[in-house]
């Protein structure tokens, strides 16, 4: 499994509109879209930074990951997502040394973006996302 980069922190809030002033009038970022992923019932925007992308998250659905991520710890990160090259062959290899996986074949997400997570008891408590573009 080759890691190319961190692809995007994301950051789960209550309101992308409330939450974007911090990103764009007082950091300075620029947002570069939003999209709803109907799937995993979540409202996406993006602002680069560098070579990589903070990702707020806002649900659609109180029954969404973010929603039930919300409402047990709040809003703030929810994951960290490594951009890998080939995202079937990072899962397989995973599988195979005994990483516990949420998803076990990728899906779609943002951006048109394979993706896939890793169970966080697997991962000291965080929950990765593992990302091919």
């Amino acid at each position: 499994m080759k890691v190319l980069k961190v692809d995007h922190i994301g950051i789960a809030v209550n309101s992308i509109e409330e939450v974007k002033k911090l990103y764009t009038d007082i950091l300075g970022l620029l947002q570069t879209g939003s999209e709803t992923v109907a799937e995993q019932k979540v409202t996406t925007a993006f602002f680069p930074v560098g070579d990589t992308e903070v990702e707020l998250l806002e649900s659609t659905s109180p029954d969404g990951p973010i929603g039930k991520f919300i409402e047990a710890k709040g809003q703030g990160v929810q994951h960290i997502a490594f951009r890998v090259e080939n995202i079937e062959q990072a899962l397989e290899e995973l599988k195979a040394k005994g990483v516990r996986l949420i998803d076990e074949k990728p899906r779609k997400g943002a951006g048109g973006a394979k993706i896939a997570f890793l169970h966080p008891k697997s991962t000291f408590g965080v929950l990765v996302e593992l990302s091919e573009r």
